[in-house]
């Protein structure tokens, strides 16, 4: 008698695990040209003054059916969403965000990343699946890991903007300015390095003083350049750039 052979089901995918810190359901403004939810993920490596989200830094890891939920919200929406975007935090901190990353396109969703390139690796892997990415570019050299709080933080950042330029995944740098981090000198010396390096489009975002990391960076600082010297900065890096904008 020959033995019965009983087909084995197949294995369901591994639980996607992340840790939702915050979720926004339609934002226009994160994604260019796009209908976008937000998925704030928590946890961060780096230790900015001016955070405002320092209450998403310390990691964690997801609980089980803590994306699924959000993955259910998602779908729900679809009809009137066009895209997600992770944000945080630091969205490459987490092992699962690739099949995230899947599962909303599987949605019919193009997905959008924030992220500081802390984690080149990673950006690397996930680029496939990716439609566009904005690079929080910290400062320039040195100063990138003083404004983070991190050291040697500033050359993994470097080699993720290497792969943003030498791939065809749309993105954007932009920066932070909180006057206690950079001079006027200093903002126009790391533009026109981006500008060399080949970066076409640039935000130049202020940092908002009402919730800041560091409670040193909630108080004004007193010889901080005006806004109107601000825009002319901004005028005179135009041609440099497909596109800059001053946000804030």
């Amino acid at each position: 008698m020959s033995a019965r052979i009983i087909p084995l089901a197949p294995e369901s995918p591994p639980a996607i695990r992340l840790p939702v810190a915050g979720f926004t359901a339609l934002d226009t403004r994160v994604f260019p040209g796009r209908r976008a939810a937000v998925v704030y993920l928590q946890g961060c490596p780096l230790q900015c003054g001016y955070c405002e989200t320092g209450e998403m830094t310390t990691p964690r890891r997801g609980e089980p059916g803590e994306w699924e939920g959000l993955q259910a919200l998602l779908a729900a929406g679809s009809g009137q969403l066009d895209a997600v975007v992770f944000s945080g935090g630091e969205p490459t901190l987490h092992a699962d965000l690739p099949a995230a990353a899947e599962a909303c396109r599987a949605l019919g969703l193009a997905v959008g990343l924030h992220t500081a390139g802390p984690y080149p690796e990673r950006l690397e892997a996930l680029l496939p699946q990716l439609d566009w990415v904005a690079l929080d570019t910290k400062g320039r050299g040195a100063d990138f890991d003083r404004i983070a709080g991190r050291e040697r933080i500033w050359q993994r950042h470097a080699r993720s903007l290497s792969l943003l330029l030498e791939g065809d995944t749309p993105f954007e740098c932009r920066t932070t300015v909180h006057w206690r981090d950079f001079s006027l000198e200093a903002l126009e010396r790391l533009a026109m390095t981006l500008a060399d390096c080949g970066v076409r489009h640039y935000a130049i975002q202020l940092a908002r003083l009402e919730r800041c990391r560091d409670p040193d960076y909630c108080r004004p600082v007193a010889d901080a350049p005006s806004r109107e010297t601000l825009e002319t900065l901004v005028r005179r890096l135009r041609p440099h750039f497909a596109h800059i904008e001053l946000r804030g």
